[in-house]
């Protein structure tokens, strides 16, 4: 039943309907202000001052005011708390069980009717919740909706916790409710601009592990929290309340991790979490805010499958590696004189990595018969000849590296000008910066901003960075991905009479990347753009060129050399060649050095140097 509908039922059964008891004015007002009723109505105070809630539907309250007044809905929920039993599921008690404790205790209702709630009760007995973890599936660049990463919590039951046993566990999820075929790009602007409806989700967790068919390229990380029983069974309480309610949905501030913090301080009322995220929530700063206050007492590392199959294929020769991949394509090849010639201990790691070869192809696919035949017959062989124990070491936490806010300053010089730069990127990385808890040769930069002030108190904006992604996975024998990068905004360039002129822009690119050493890539792109130029006659002027160059990974931090290049329809080309180390000076502090050369048609080669200071500071 519509919670729309409840006052016009309440009516009906007015006379079976007993009456609440009075509380004075004072009392109700104190209760309406309190922090807990507060977060069960998921209320947030306004600018200019009042309140409204994050909830964008109706089916929620009970007052017809209730998402702007905390006292009304209050008033209201009192009210039918006292109304007829028979009303049983569609009960108030039953529908808002959250609600119902926390009153009970604020004002001792002993009288309250007795209702029988046969559907929550069930409900709450299946998923029997006693533990909670906050699981943290990694970075992933080709997906729109988890470049940041993405958390969720784990319940686990009294029976589940501690034995091994997760996947009979639930996963609670909040996330963006996608209708039809959205492609990524449309994806990612309605995201940004909060074109999606949010809703909780709560299901069993291996259902949910097997919706992120990403995940087998993603790093798992197990956050056990020290939630007691009672708080996780208050939790899982609120989130009934929540089935099937709507919220906005922003990507980057009211999103899956800022939800679950909001659930955190339904959990252990006196938690300040979401306050500390007023702008934006990135999913390992939020990680962070949990473990600061003391939530966390276990951490486990999961290493995605993608990251196990080369560490298994890692010792191997390429010669090896193509008996895996042979192998993993036709299993007859076990009983094939040449392989039975290797050595029984190198048989044992092809065998393995061919195993892990064939589960990573088929990951997110359909049950392939032939392919499920293939991997009964591997299974075999490894167990008759098993492998040395694989071990991964765990890399650095996510939550342990910088954080995502980057405040810059700057000293430099462009052809004899001398310059001071000021800047601020709201998130996230570059491939220059600190590297602890991002994998080399991922970038994402939003809302970038660069101001300058050359000598004689000119100042100009530099660059306005809408997004810059930039995904540059290595190839080897096994995986061949594409690198790829894309970029839009406002930036400086060369125009006419050596002016510079602030164009508008839309680049992208892609192609390969190679493992030189473990320490450097190589990459080359074909790049593609198209810029609004005042120089330029044509309104949008379109160029093709390249992107290639080295990043080094050193002991002093991260050094890129890069040499890029545009060639627009009108003649015009644009080249440049570029230097950048970034010194490490401490987890949430670099310094960085840049030196630079560009070529145009349009005037000599003009040089650039800068040493700049970033603070990472959230």
């Amino acid at each position: 039943m519509s919670i729309r509908s409840f006052p016009l039922l309440l009516s009906l059964l007015g006379t079976a309907v007993q009456a609440a008891p009075h509380v004075d004015p004072a009392t109700l007002q104190i209760l309406a202000d309190d922090p807990y009723w507060i977060s069960l109505g998921h209320y947030e105070r306004q600018t200019f001052g009042g309140w409204q809630s994050y909830i964008d539907d109706a089916d929620f309250f009970l007052a017809e005011n209730g998402a702007r007044s905390p006292l009304a809905e209050l008033q209201t929920t009192l009210e039918g708390l006292h109304a007829d039993p028979a009303l049983a599921d569609a009960h108030p008690q039953c529908r808002f069980p959250s609600r119902t404790r926390w009153l009970q205790q604020q004002l001792e209702l002993d009288a309250l009717p007795t209702v029988e709630c046969a559907e929550f009760a069930t409900w709450y007995a299946d998923i029997d919740p006693h533990t909670t973890v906050l699981v943290f599936p990694d970075a992933y660049l080709n997906s729109p909706s988890s470049m940041f990463g993405h958390t969720l919590l784990r319940i686990d039951s009294a029976a589940t916790e501690g034995s091994g046993t997760a996947l009979l566990s639930y996963a609670l999820n909040f996330g963006a409710m996608v209708e039809g075929m959205d492609n990524s790009i449309l994806y990612a602007w309605k995201g940004l601009a909060g074109g999606y409806p949010g809703q909780f989700a709560l299901l069993p967790y291996r259902e949910k592990l097997s919706e992120y068919s990403s995940l087998e390229n993603r790093d798992l990380w197990e956050y056990h929290l020290d939630l007691t029983p009672e708080e996780t069974g208050r939790m899982i309480e609120h989130v009934w309340e929540l089935r099937q309610i709507r919220f906005d949905y922003f990507f980057f501030d009211e999103n899956c991790s800022y939800r679950l913090l909001e659930l955190l301080e339904i959990a252990r009322p006196g938690l300040s979490l979401i306050d500390q995220f007023p702008l934006t929530a990135i999913p390992a700063d939020t990680v962070r805010a949990v473990k600061d206050a003391g939530l966390v007492q276990e951490v486990n590392y999961r290493p995605s499958r993608e990251k196990e199959l080369l560490a298994r294929a890692a010792p191997l020769r390429p010669e090896e590696i193509s008996w895996a991949q042979a192998l993993a394509a036709d299993t007859q090849l076990l009983e094939d004189d040449g392989f039975k010639a290797l050595p029984v201990d190198r048989q044992a790691q092809i065998q393995e990595t061919a195993y892990r070869l064939l589960r990573y192809q088929a990951a997110g696919q359909q049950r392939d018969p032939d392919n499920a035949a293939r991997s009964f017959r591997l299974l075999q062989a490894i167990n008759q000849n098993p492998p040395s124990r694989l071990e991964i070491a765990t890399p650095t936490l996510p939550e342990d590296g910088h954080e995502s806010r980057t405040w810059q300053l700057a000293l430099g010089s462009q052809d004899q000008r001398a310059f001071a730069e000021y800047g601020l990127r709201m998130a996230y990385h570059d491939l220059n910066d600190n590297l602890a808890g991002f994998p080399l040769g991922a970038q994402i930069e939003l809302g970038k901003l660069r101001v300058r002030q050359y000598e004689g108190n000119h100042w100009q904006l530099e660059e306005l960075g809408l997004v810059s992604i930039r995904s540059l996975t290595p190839r080897n024998q096994l995986l061949k991905p594409w690198s790829w990068q894309v970029e839009t905004g406002l930036e400086r360039v060369a125009g006419k009479n050596g002016k510079q002129r602030l164009v508008s822009h839309l680049n992208g690119g892609a192609g390969f990347t190679w493992n030189f050493s473990d320490e450097v890539l190589g990459y080359a792109l074909a790049t593609l753009r198209v810029e609004h130029h005042e120089d330029f006659a044509a309104t949008l002027s379109p160029a093709a060129g390249f992107d290639s160059g080295l990043l080094w990974r050193n002991r002093a931090g991260n050094l890129l050399l890069e040499a890029q290049a545009d060639y627009f329809h009108n003649g015009e080309v644009r080249r440049s060649l570029g230097l950048t180390q970034q010194l490490e000076l401490g987890r949430h502090l670099g310094l960085r050095l840049t030196a630079q050369r560009e070529f145009t048609h349009w005037a000599g080669p003009q040089n650039e140097v800068m040493l700049q200071l970033r603070w990472y500071h959230y």
